[in-house]
């Protein structure tokens, strides 16, 4: 079944940040995920949001994603991110009727 991972960031170190953000492909292309958005201005409809960037993926299945989650090439880059950004992560099933 299809998952779902978004992403919402507040910056706090915008250097560590982009270091990650340069190195986020290399990885990423080597598994089945898709990047669907990574926008830094999305419009808020309603409510409020207090983050710099929402990122949304999708991956084949649980397992594709925690393969790609827990390889050592992401647990590299990621202390990249965990620095330069404070971050609420959510995996979502995709749903099937």
């Amino acid at each position: 079944m299809t998952v779902y991972v978004i992403v919402q960031l507040r910056m706090t170190d915008r250097a560590a940040y982009d270091r990650y953000q340069a190195r986020f492909f290399d990885v990423f292309r080597k598994f089945n995920g898709r990047l669907l958005s990574a926008d830094e201005q999305p419009e808020v409809l309603e409510g409020s949001w207090d983050r710099d960037k929402l990122v949304l993926m999708s991956f084949p299945d649980a397992a594709s994603f925690r393969a790609w989650s827990e390889s050592p090439e992401y647990i590299e880059i990621s202390r990249d991110r965990k620095a330069g950004a404070q971050a609420i992560v959510l995996l979502a099933n995709g749903f099937t009727p």
